[in-house]
């Protein structure tokens, strides 16, 4: 049943192709990835294939990728994504041999995929699974491995019915690494226990090594304030609350970079500001000793701009869902964002250690800002949970690691 309404998905997915330009890429990028297979993987090699939905989930597995580059070189390691927005960033990494789409989960495609990778091992990352391709991977035997993986009693993994087609999903996996303890008590709940171990968030392990390894941009060394608020990932929502706020402080500066860098949100940005600003990409000396607002006009600096605030604002959450927290979180900044964050467990952990607020209107926003500026201890104190969850959360990747080693 499962295979007849998925191919009438894919039938439709290529229908609205012709006129929906994501959807088009993803079809196109999906008949690439044999041709990309033929050329860099050989029947010799020994493959362990990675599979991520989109970028969040690739900065998730790109700890364990990294390690497994460095401790097992002569594999080919072969990543794919499903997400045109994950891909077409990372469509150039460089620790992998391969970066491609996932084919669709039909029978046909992944008989062709598994003839092509011939994959020693697969990792998937947090929960983009595929019943056929799992259900080859189980009957070649070869070993199946969650990372970060995230479960909760909504999921139909553990209805009280209809669940066995599922459930029989995750029976293929030979580990489960989870994030949290609430995952690991429902995998024991339907009988996979002895299967599970708590590895926390890799992501952790990769902000920790972003800090480390940051970028020291001098532009900003002499942007200061008694508050500097870094507001990252803002999309148009979050920026009518933000920016107000900021124009009636004068005390205060602030760094923005928004999601989408056009010109058309750029200039919508710079149209609700009232006090100097300047785009990172015309900074001076002149000009930042003369700004009260940057706005960070390119991609690729945001995990480097934070160490520049001592209180951050996450974008998205008026959205489909928050951004990363933990890019801010590993330099000890109290985190701000919008009222979608449930979907994201470190962004309720660190709500629950008192490291971030969520706001819902200008009001709250406010209040919540206010307190951190006027209260320099509230405010250190706030920043310090923030840093101290991201350490404690950490070290899932040498976890998982130490595992893998007696497997490949």
């Amino acid at each position: 049943m499962y295979n007849i309404f998925f191919q009438i998905y894919v039938w439709l997915f290529r229908l609205v192709a012709l006129f929906h330009k994501k959807a088009a890429k993803m079809v196109a990028g999906q008949r690439q990835t044999f041709r990309d297979l033929d050329s860099k993987i050989s029947p010799e090699d020994s493959c362990v294939w990675i599979h991520v939905a989109s970028l969040g989930e690739f900065e998730q597995a790109r700890p364990i990728i990294e390690a497994l580059r460095c401790r097992y070189p002569h594999y080919k390691l072969v990543l794919t994504f499903y997400s045109p927005s994950g891909y077409e960033v990372r469509r150039d990494y460089d620790q992998v041999d391969v970066v491609c789409y996932l084919p669709f989960d039909t029978r046909h495609n992944v008989r062709r995929f598994y003839r092509r990778v011939h994959p020693m091992a697969a990792i998937f990352v947090k929960y983009d699974l595929w019943p056929n391709y799992l259900r080859l991977l189980r009957r070649k035997n070869i070993p199946a491995y969650l990372v970060s993986g995230i479960f909760r009693p909504s999921q139909a993994y553990f209805w009280s019915f209809g669940s066995a087609f599922f459930r029989r999903m995750l029976k293929g996996f030979h580990q489960f690494f989870v994030q949290n303890t609430e995952s690991a008590d429902l995998l024991t709940g339907i009988g996979l226990g002895e299967k599970v171990q708590i590895c926390g968030d890799t992501r952790c392990d990769r902000v920790l090594q972003v800090a480390a390894e940051a970028k020291n941009l001098f532009m900003l060394d002499t942007f200061k304030a008694p508050s500097v608020l870094v507001a990252g990932s803002t999309w148009p929502q979050d920026e009518k609350l933000l920016i107000p706020y900021f124009n009636a402080r004068p005390d205060m500066k602030l760094i923005i970079a928004p999601h989408q860098v056009n010109e058309s949100h750029l200039l919508y940005i710079e149209s609700l500001l009232k006090r100097p600003a300047v785009r990172y990409s015309q900074l001076t000396i002149e000009k930042v000793a003369k700004a009260d607002c940057i706005i960070i006009d390119c991609y690729g600096l945001l995990s480097s701009v934070y160490r520049y605030g001592n209180m951050a604002y996450i974008g998205g959450g008026f959205g489909a869902g928050i951004h990363n927290t933990l890019e801010a979180a590993v330099y000890g900044l109290p985190l701000a964002f919008g009222p979608r964050y449930q979907k994201f467990e470190e962004a309720k952990a660190l709500l629950a250690e008192g490291a971030a607020k969520s706001i819902v209107n200008e009001e709250e926003l406010a209040r919540v800002f206010d307190a951190w500026r006027s209260d320099k201890e509230l405010l250190e104190t706030s920043g310090k949970a923030a840093r101290d969850y991201v350490l404690k959360s950490s070290g899932g990747t040498e976890k998982i690691m130490a595992y893998l080693a007696n497997q490949l």
